[in-house]
């Protein structure tokens, strides 16, 4: 396939052909091929229709969240989330995101024996790894993880899982899937814990400066957001990057509900 220039344009404009569908996703995902202009790229497809009804979640939403937090991602700098557009296909309105051909031997989460991780690694929690034996779940000490980690505080992701990275062949991290985000509650439930109760580094702090501005009233960002989701949800991400900014550090988990989702990958 020729790479695209634009993903977004070729993604929104392009002509899409389901190829075939991914059996383990929980919501209806579509493996597809996007053409436009002599330029073909992989997919996927994500259609309202397929969405499965959450009980803390409206229904027929998951789909816009997805475009929103491609839009926060690329508001940050950092381009963590795959190029992602919201468009009409063959079973109605969906998601529609850059395929990431992923790198598989790369180790970004582990477990291992003992009660403190290795140097070049953050502790995340004990997990049962059967027969009553724990083993101490740890994910990398990866700067590219570490903003990941701040992305997700600010869009409230509630299922950061291990299977949601993509480190690719050039060196970069993506973070798919973030269906269940943006929600008005406190819903943060991650796998990238290592750094919780640390100060922000300077980098992360001018990115969270730099989205509250943009979160503004009026703001570039406010204007992309306003038709993915609703005004209480754009309040709240602007209440969580100023309770960021305030305490200068990352959070932590509030202990009202499990903070790992499970199972963890």
């Amino acid at each position: 396939m020729t790479p695209p220039e634009d993903p977004a344009e070729l993604l929104a404009r392009g002509e899409l052909t389901v190829r075939g569908r991914i059996r383990d996703a929980s919501n209806a995902a579509l493996y597809c091929t996007v053409s436009y202009d002599g330029r073909e790229a992989a997919c996927i497809y994500k259609p309202v229709a397929g969405e499965r009804p959450l009980w803390d979640f409206p229904d027929g939403t998951l789909a816009q969240r997805e475009v929103a937090a491609y839009e926060v991602s690329e508001a940050t700098g950092w381009g963590l989330v795959p190029p992602t557009v919201l468009r009409d296909g063959p079973y109605g309105e969906g998601m529609c995101q850059l395929w990431i051909e992923a790198v598989p031997d790369e180790e970004l989460l582990a477990l291992v024996d003992g009660e403190e991780p290795e140097p070049g690694w953050k502790a995340i929690g004990f997990a049962e790894v059967g027969e009553g034996r724990t083993a101490l779940l740890v994910h990398a000490d990866d700067e590219r993880l570490r903003r990941l980690s701040v992305l997700d505080a600010v869009i409230n992701n509630a299922d950061r899982k291990g299977g949601h990275l993509l480190p690719t062949g050039d060196g970069r991290l993506y973070g798919i899937d973030h269906g269940v985000t943006f929600n008005a509650e406190n819903k943060l439930r991650t796998l990238l814990w290592g750094w919780a109760g640390e100060p922000f580094t300077r980098e992360a702090a001018d990115v969270l400066e730099g989205l509250r501005k943009d979160l503004a009233e009026g703001g570039a960002l406010t204007a992309r957001l306003e038709p993915l989701i609703t005004g209480a949800e754009i309040d709240a991400a602007r209440t969580r990057v100023g309770a960021l900014l305030a305490s200068g550090t990352h959070p932590e988990p509030s202990g009202q509900w499990p903070a790992i989702p499970w199972p963890p990958v």
